[in-house]
């Protein structure tokens, strides 16, 4: 099938300042260039604000254009058009069509809650990921790690904002939640905010001016109250969580991309019931990386940081310099991301079997041993 370009659009697509308007979306010389062969083709550039079934909505040079998503919808999950793509765009026709998408720089993607265990890419090309963590419930720390784990596999730099910061007016107290959020966040900053007394707000504005940024969290976590905070409007929708567990509901239901007055632009999302990892392993090891440094000390180079000998781990948690419930977080989101990865990778499959039944002979052997048998 040919492409079809709008009128005119051919004549000044090679022409940078034809795209200014596009500036604030993220457009720049890199993504021109990555865009040129669709140019002549005669399809025009445009990013994807906004995914329904079957179509979105893509901000081009020349306004808003509603797009037909059929030529990029694959079987692969992680591979389907997604909210922050940059997108090639046919606009000639009716319906106009997404021909293709930029490769993405960056992509946040966990696994689904479905039994078939598939990725799904919740944002593209984003610089920022914000944490949003609720101080009017008892902080999680293994979420948040796990959302750490994500975000650092995504490319992105993470961010933690601890919302509704006015809940917790004593600054003692207020400082040790800071101070227990970056201990398990090296390397990450931790951002106290409150959109009713504004604490916070102005930091956080400088620091998303700068890129495409994504919220993430659960739901009651004031994220839709932050986007209406950095956007300057009533642009989300936000309803009251549950006084007994901060919860709310999901007041957010799809993913959008809003641009912010002081700059950059905001990808909203909705709230996350379940942050499944998807091939993170990268992350979780930057997550705790306190921990794989230690390992370096480790007798044997595939120590499970359990019974074996010389495990250096395990003397830190003798000594206290490393908790029991940090080195059980990173205990299971290794597990969790190795089983993900094993279900599509037959290589894995192998490696973890053969570690398994090593294991459970070293476990036999040493029953035995104990038991003063011998040894079959």
């Amino acid at each position: 099938m040919s492409f079809h370009a709008s009128s005119g659009s051919s004549e000044t697509l090679g022409t940078s300042g034809s795209f200014e308007s596009l500036a604030p979306y993220g457009w720049d010389e890199d993504w021109q260039a990555a865009f040129a062969a669709y140019a002549a083709e005669g399809l025009v550039p445009g990013r994807v604000v906004r995914v329904d079934r079957g179509q979105c909505d893509v901000v081009t040079a020349d306004g808003l254009v509603r797009a037909d998503t059929a030529f990029v919808t694959p079987h692969d999950p992680l591979r389907v058009i997604c909210t922050g793509d940059w997108a090639a765009v046919e606009t000639g026709g009716n319906p106009r069509y997404v021909r293709a998408y930029l490769p993405r720089r960056t992509e946040f993607a966990r696994s689904t809650s479905s039994q078939r265990s598939e990725g799904q890419v919740l944002a593209a090309n984003v610089d920022h990921a914000i944490i949003t963590v609720s101080l009017a419930v008892e902080l999680d720390l293994g979420r948040i790690e796990r959302f750490l784990a994500l975000a650092w596999e995504s490319g992105a730099a993470p961010l933690v904002v601890l919302s509704k910061a006015d809940l917790v007016p004593d600054p003692v107290t207020l400082s040790h939640l800071v101070e227990d959020v970056q201990q398990v966040a090296p390397g990450v900053d931790v951002l106290p905010l409150s959109a009713q007394t504004g604490e916070g707000v102005e930091t956080l504005k400088a620091i998303v001016a700068g890129g495409t940024s994504v919220l993430l969290g659960v739901s009651g976590a004031g994220k839709s109250t932050l986007a209406n905070t950095l956007t300057g409007e009533d642009s989300m929708e936000v309803q009251a969580a549950r006084d007994v567990d901060g919860k709310g509901r999901h007041t957010t239901t799809t993913r959008n991309l809003l641009l912010l007055p002081a700059g950059g632009a905001l990808i909203d999302t909705p709230g996350l019931r379940g942050v499944g990892l998807w091939d993170a392993e990268a992350g979780v090891g930057q997550v705790f990386a306190e921990i794989e440094e230690m390992a370096e000390d480790c007798r044997f180079h595939d120590c499970a940081h359990e019974q074996e000998p010389g495990c250096a781990v395990a003397a830190a948690v003798e000594d206290g310099s490393l908790s029991v419930r940090r080195l059980d977080s990173y205990r299971k989101l290794l597990r969790e991301n190795r089983r993900i990865v094993a279900k599509t990778d037959a290589r894995v499959r192998s490696e973890m079997l053969k570690t398994w039944k090593r294991r459970g002979a070293e476990g036999r052997a040493a029953m035995a041993l104990k038991r003063g048998g011998q040894v079959r």
